[in-house]
């Protein structure tokens, strides 16, 4: 019988996270299960590109193509945690603060819009510099798993975002999985009576930029 890959993209992340967290959840080993499931996911959208190019299919995505990096990103709250972490590890204090100042003036705007006003508004992500993620390794999820066969279509999506009957042609397999993986993720840090949430990015980085990681209430 074939299996629902909606389940089986679950319980890798799922399987994952109760493999890696032995004992209590702490930030080291939530850390490193994340940066595990990173690297599975990073595996898979390889192997899809490499595939892709064999079938002659144009995947548009690559280096200084950011019409994406203006859009609402949402991630959960451990992603913004480990994200912050990385950037207080790989940035100078300058970099840091330049970083959480983009992050603050960027939520001030997003927060006061409708949902449906957010999913629209393009503003650059506080990350980008030069066309660019300057934490590419540490991106979350969402920025992973976001790959388009067609430019013309994230260009009118950027130009043009309130046009209905247009929207970035996105490969389905990546966003599936990747979202699957976090929601097994998830569940196991709820057995681990770990909370999590979602936020918009740069909501998350004002607020994670500035706090320490806190035991007792680790990732609300």
């Amino acid at each position: 019988m074939e299996q629902d890959p909606n389940k089986v993209f679950f319980n890798d992340g799922y399987q994952l996270a109760v493999s890696e967290i032995k004992g209590k959840a702490d930030k080291d080993s939530i850390f490193r299960t994340l940066k595990k499931m990173y690297q599975s996911i990073d595996i898979l959208t390889d192997s899809l590109l490499a595939f892709a190019e064999k079938q002659d299919i144009v995947v548009a995505c690559n280096k200084g193509c950011e019409w994406c990096c203006h859009q609402a990103v949402f991630a959960n709250s451990y992603e913004t945690h480990y994200l912050s972490e990385y950037i207080k590890s790989n940035f100078t204090q300058e970099e840091r603060l330049n970083v959480l100042e983009r992050a603050r003036q960027k939520n001030e705007k997003v927060k006061k819009l409708s949902e449906a006003g957010v999913l629209k508004y393009k503003s650059p992500c506080p990350l980008l510099i030069n066309g660019a993620c300057s934490a590419y390794e540490a991106r979350p999820m969402a920025c992973r798993i976001y790959l388009s066969t067609r430019i013309e279509t994230c260009l009118e999506f950027f130009h043009h975002p309130g046009n209905e009957e247009n929207y970035p042609a996105l490969l389905d397999f990546p966003l599936m999985a990747g979202k699957m993986m976090n929601e097994g993720f998830i569940e196991a840090l709820k057995e681990k009576e770990v909370g999590t949430a979602e936020f918009r990015l740069e909501e998350g980085l004002s607020i994670t930029l500035e706090e320490n990681w806190s035991e007792s209430n680790a990732l609300k």
